[in-house]
Parts: C-alpha cells; structure tokens; sequence
C-alpha cells in the first residue's frame, strides 16, 4: 500500500515527495521504481525533522499506526493512515484528538469508500428497506510473501479486525443504525502465529433498526477458495449481490487487485403477483469501467488533498473509523471470551 500511495504522490499535481522511511530495504526499491532521488531514511523521526513534511502518509504495521500520527500531526503535519487507525480504540480516539488540538487533517484508508462500484453496492442496499441481512467475507488462501505479510499483521491483529473492518464499516454505511452488539468465533489453524492469536474468524453484529450483519475472514495457506468472495445484503424488498466472476475465481482469494472487483451487482426483486409469482426479473448492473487498484490509491490521495486545501470537516470520516474499529475490537473480546459482547 506504501508503494502505490507514493505512486499516486508522484503522479498527482499537488504533492511532492520529499523522503520515504522503512527500517529494511523496500524505500531503496520503491525509490528505484520511482526512478530514484529521493532522500530515504531508516529512522521516522529522523525524517520528520529533517524534511519538515506538510503531509505524512502511514503504510506501516497497525501496531505503530497511533505512534507515527500523533508524531506527524505535532511535528504540524497532515496524515494519511492505512487502516486501522490504530491497534486499540483508545489508541484510535487519541489520535483523533491529536489531530483536533494540531487542527490538521487525519484520512484513514477505506479504499471501498472512493470505489463507485461499492459506492452503488451500499446504495443498492439502502433501497431494499429494513431490517437488512448483510452477508460478507473475505478469505485469503495466503502462500509465498502474503504469508509472510500476514504473519506479521497477526502478530497485533486478527483477520477480523485488520481486514473486517472494511467490511464492518460497509455494513454501517448501509444500515446508518446503531451496533448494539456482537458474537464472534475463532481458531488458530497453524503454529506460525503467536499463542493466543487466530488466523481464521467469524462475526455477528446486531444493529438497532433489527439489521444484522455476518463477516468472515481466515488468512493462510490452508484455508479454502471455496465461496472465499461473498458480497451479499438482503431486505425486505429483495437483495443486492455482488457477482466477481474472475475476482471470484480460483486462485484469486490472495490477490489484492481483485479484493476491490466487484464486475456486476444482481439485484433481486421481492415483489410478487397475485399468484405469489416474481413481477420483475432480477436486475443486472454491469461495471465493466472500474478503477484498479492504483487508481483507486490515486482517488485516495485525491481526497486526501482536498481534505487538506478545501479545508473538509472530517468529524464523521473519523468517527467512522473509530465506530468500526470499536465493533471490530468487541468482536476479538468476543472470540477470546466465548461470549456476546454488548457495544456502549
């Protein structure tokens, strides 16, 4: 993610990069990808201090996620932080409150939220009336240098709470309606993650206006490809799917390009005739010219920029991260406790 958002910087007027940090070798191969000459640096404060930015972007691990912020947004920079905005809630608020008293801007990457394809998906659903039922998930047949990614995200987070909470704030986009509680299960299917963590989860939100909301996600070379890509919401008035045929196929559940393809959405209609017969033939809404995944970096970054310069209030932007963050948190209390974890 740190490399396409640095691709978006270089391409859009606007922004100029002025040093890239990692603590290994990937800033000297994303500089030479970048066609060199920029200043690279091993240590983040050392760059804070010495290229004095106006804008930092976070594409670390989540456990240094509230960390980097706080630090860009007193040093009087503007952040760009992958999700999640932190490893903790209380973390997540901090930050938020860092960026009130730094009166700087905080955009968190939700990358559905600047997909117009999503964008129809969660518009679709608002459609169909109340209660919904939202039927999601997102598994990851990982192998090769994704294990290894994601070994390393499980060393502070589980699938559901890294990768869930897309997925979680989809559902609340949805159903604007207050999470009152969740359940959620869990098992540790390998030895190559620390004692105590789970790569494989399952959660359930309830939600004031009776709307509920299933979410499954499992990382690691063992689990399935069967039914890995389920985009699916239904209400009273009929459902909204989301149909991947090739970001659905096999092989495809590791590929970050296809987790954002949606292809075409099949919306089904409820109605009937006198004879309990469908009146309407189910409607197919093709999206043939979607964004890949750099352009959706792209449309990021574009926001990002004019959060910044049109001054945007982004009260509900982080609100919304926290909230999801929060649900997807209960939910990890949850699978560790085996027991229903009620949201103040």
């Amino acid at each position: 993610m740190g490399a396409s958002h640095a691709f978006a910087y270089q391409l859009l007027d606007g922004f100029e990069i002025c040093g890239i940090v990692s603590t290994g070798k990937s800033k000297e191969v994303l500089n030479e990808k970048l066609g060199g000459g920029y200043a690279l640096f091993n240590d983040y404060e050392t760059a804070l201090k010495e290229t004095k930015p106006d804008a930092v972007c976070i594409s670390t691990y989540p456990d240094t996620h509230e960390d980097f912020a706080i630090k860009a947004l007193e040093a009087g920079a503007h952040v760009f932080i992958e999700k999640p905005l932190a490893d903790t809630v209380a973390g997540a608020q901090r930050v938020v409150e860092a960026a009130k008293k730094a009166d700087k801007k905080v955009v968190v990457g939700y990358i559905l939220r600047v997909h117009p394809s999503w964008e129809r998906f969660v518009t679709e659903a608002q459609g169909l009336g109340k209660p919904l039922v939202m039927r999601m998930n997102l598994n990851q047949q990982s192998h090769g240098y994704m294990w290894g990614v994601h070994r390393n995200l499980m060393k502070s987070l589980s699938p559901i709470v890294d990768c869930g909470v897309h997925y979680i704030d989809v559902m609340c986009q949805m159903t604007r309606s207050k999470p009152l509680r969740v359940n959620a299960i869990g098992a540790r299917l390998t030895d190559d993650i620390p004692a105590g963590n789970y790569n494989y989860g399952q959660l359930q939100i309830w939600f004031e206006d009776g709307s509920v909301g299933w979410y499954e996600a499992g990382w690691g070379p063992m689990i399935s490809e069967t039914a890995f890509f389920v985009k699916d919401v239904i209400g009273p008035k009929g459902s909204a799917s989301i149909v991947a045929k090739d970001a659905g196929g096999t092989g495809k559940s590791s590929s970050v390009e296809a987790h954002t393809k949606t292809e075409s959405i099949r919306v089904h209609h409820a109605d009937l005739n006198g004879s309990d017969e469908f009146v309407k033939e189910d409607t197919w809404i093709n999206l043939e010219d979607e964004p890949d995944h750099q352009e959706l970096c792209n449309r990021e970054q574009r926001y990002f920029l004019r959060a910044i310069t049109e001054d945007l209030d982004l009260t509900d932007h982080l609100s919304d991260a926290v909230t999801s963050l929060q649900i997807a948190f209960a939910c990890d209390e949850s699978v560790k406790t085996g027991r229903t974890v009620d949201l103040a």
